[in-house]
């Protein structure tokens, strides 16, 4: 919304005063706006190919956000609603995002080992490629997520809990037997 009301301003503006005005609001926006369309639209934010180690994101909301191919070892993303958001070939060895919402998230080729997922919510979610070693997935909900075939025997045999949130208990959510 932001975004189109600003090139809606310098459509209206350019016909009023011409190019040369123009080229001075754009300066004044691009030094002054792009703070202000952040805080206002969080869900465009783009953390791809960063190094967002030992980070703390815990209880923000991200929906959307990107962040493929970023080294987030250790990061806190506790608490955070992460709908939709994309971690992509992430490295997330150790991180924590115990209540998070991840819901239709792209977590594919990701390493998840040694992390937290406890109570958090991946419905949705694919997980194509991803590894799990050692991480903690009590109460988690994973209804409908996406996984490979030996993803889902390793976590079967330590899944367990009910989801605080859903109320899904984990082995149900995966489909263990």
């Amino acid at each position: 919304m932001v975004i189109r009301d600003i090139f809606m301003g310098l459509l209206a503006l350019k016909r009023m005063i011409g190019s040369l005005a123009i080229a001075l609001w754009v300066g004044l926006i691009l030094t002054m706006g792009p703070g202000l369309a952040l805080a206002e639209n969080p869900s465009h934010l783009f953390f791809n190919h960063s190094l967002l180690q030992n980070r703390d994101f815990s209880g923000q909301k991200l929906p959307a956000a990107e962040f493929a191919n970023s080294n987030l070892e250790y990061a806190n993303f506790d608490e955070s609603e992460l709908r939709g958001s994309v971690f992509s070939r992430a490295i997330m060895l150790g991180v924590t995002m115990r209540k998070a919402d991840l819901t239709y998230a792209m977590v594919d080729q990701v390493d998840f080992s040694q992390a937290d997922l406890s109570d958090s919510i991946f419905t949705e979610a694919l997980f194509l490629g991803s590894t799990f070693a050692d991480t903690k997935i009590t109460g988690a909900d994973f209804t409908d997520a996406i996984f490979d075939r030996e993803q889902l025997r390793q976590l079967c045999l330590r899944a367990e809990g009910v989801n605080s949130r859903t109320g899904v208990d984990t082995r149900y959510s995966l489909g263990c037997r």
